[in-house]
């Protein structure tokens, strides 16, 4: 006999997706949840029909108007403590802290005012940092990393393999949810934000779970911008190790770029090049996390009713591997940006290679305004998304899983720039 499907719970729709307005039909943040709803990054807000374009016109002029404060900021406050104690920590303090800063503050006024969910569908840190990022693709010349950077890409690929197999264990242990796992290991193993941002499009994570796992990159690479270079020298270690380990173990570029000017200049161009081979790694890791997702996870989460008359006995719920999912899906939910990413640093390479060194100067220099300019307004609209109640859902074992991966990342990172950057020089 057949038995029949079980209904669908009360909280979620008739496919199994969270209803409008929900969070995976009210599942806190760190717990396993089902994993098949259709448009898990997008807000109520932003979904067709539902935009009130005078809202998001006024939104952007918040996010304009915090973005050239940022900017203001990030040239002023060195200039005010040039000559006290404090000049040294303020000029290594850099954009993404001041516009983190600053969209908190604006979140607190724009939800004092009533103002916030109005305008929250102007806050685009995807679409502002995915700009940003194929950006930064524009300075990565392939051929230099290939010849000048063997290093750098063994790190990478030990690194992230380790960091994020770690991490994605760990969360399991604690019972995180699958695409929760995905966005914290990815984050720690790779390039913080930037990652967690393309892994959430390839395992379609809900939004307040990469606003969470944006929070806690945030939350600790500022004090890594200190700490690292301060242990670098504590440690006696050469600038090569040095800027090896701080730049395979801080999350975000900008933090490792802080982190490496305090460590000095050869450390700064080692802690460039190994991060900018992780970030070339960003694709590999979405694709993988994709096929992952769609062919097994998702399998396993969406049982299907069997066929009537089915012979077996109980065979009323198909088993884990009977939906499988066509192979256009990897390209459907594959970040799109990813692609930008590599086209550009393709073309920076060429470019590079066919002009003098002073109009390649002149053209990486506008590219990195505009990069610059697109990831403070991803940072600003951080801040203006942030939600303190995303981190009160979440509780204790997500930030156990990120500090212990982070100290795991600390560890296997030094290891690996003492072993592969010991004889390296700059």
């Amino acid at each position: 006999m057949t038995a029949a499907a079980p209904p669908p719970p009360a909280s979620a729709s008739a496919d199994g997706s969270a209803p409008a307005g929900s969070t995976a039909a009210g599942a806190p943040t760190g717990q396993r949840v089902p994993v098949n709803e259709t448009d898990a990054l997008a807000p109520e807000a932003t979904r067709p029909g539902a935009v009130r374009w005078p809202a998001v016109a006024a939104g952007l002029v918040v996010v304009l108007a915090l973005a050239y404060l940022t900017k203001y900021l990030d040239g002023a406050v060195p200039d005010w403590l040039a000559d006290t104690s404090l000049a040294r920590v303020a000029k290594s303090v850099e954009y993404p802290v001041y516009a983190i800063a600053v969209g908190l503050l604006g979140n607190l006024v724009l939800t004092a005012t009533g103002l916030r969910e109005r305008f929250a569908p102007a806050f685009r840190t995807e679409f502002f940092i995915k700009t940003g990022l194929v950006l930064l693709g524009v300075s990565i010349n392939l051929s230099l990393l290939v010849t000048a950077a063997g290093p750098a890409i063994v790190q990478a690929l030990l690194l992230i393999s380790g960091v994020f197999l770690f991490t994605w264990w760990l969360g399991g242990r604690l019972g995180l949810d699958d695409r929760l796992r995905a966005l914290l290991a990815s984050a720690v193993s790779i390039c913080g934000v930037s990652a967690a941002i393309a892994a959430a499009g390839a395992v379609r994570a809900r939004r307040e779970q990469l606003a969470y796992a944006a929070s806690l990159v945030i939350l600790f690479a500022l004090p890594s911008i200190f700490l690292l270079p301060w242990l670098a020298d504590v440690f006696g270690l050469s600038p090569a190790v040095a800027g090896a380990w701080i730049g395979g173990n801080i999350d975000t570029t900008a933090a490792v770029t802080a982190a490496g000017a305090l460590a000095g200049e050869d450390a700064l161009k080692i802690a460039t090049i190994v991060k900018v081979t992780q970030n070339a790694l960003i694709g590999l890791v979405a694709v993988g996390l994709t096929a992952y997702f769609a062919f097994s996870v998702e399998r396993r989460a969406a049982p299907v009713p069997a066929a009537a008359g089915a012979a077996e006995a109980g065979a009323g719920v198909a088993e884990a591997g009977a939906r499988r999912p066509a192979a256009v899906e990897l390209w459907r939910r594959f970040p799109k940006f990813v692609l930008g990413f590599v086209v550009a640093s393709i073309i920076g390479t060429i470019y590079a290679n066919s002009v003098s060194a002073a109009d390649n100067s002149a053209a990486q220099a506008v590219a990195a305004n505009y990069r610059t300019w697109f990831l403070i307004l991803a940072f600003v609209s951080i801040g203006l998304e942030f939600r303190l109640t995303a981190l009160r859902e979440a509780g204790w074992r997500p930030i156990v899983v990120f500090a212990s991966a982070t100290v795991a990342n600390i560890v296997l990172a030094l290891a690996l720039a003492a072993i592969l950057f010991r004889t390296f020089t700059v």
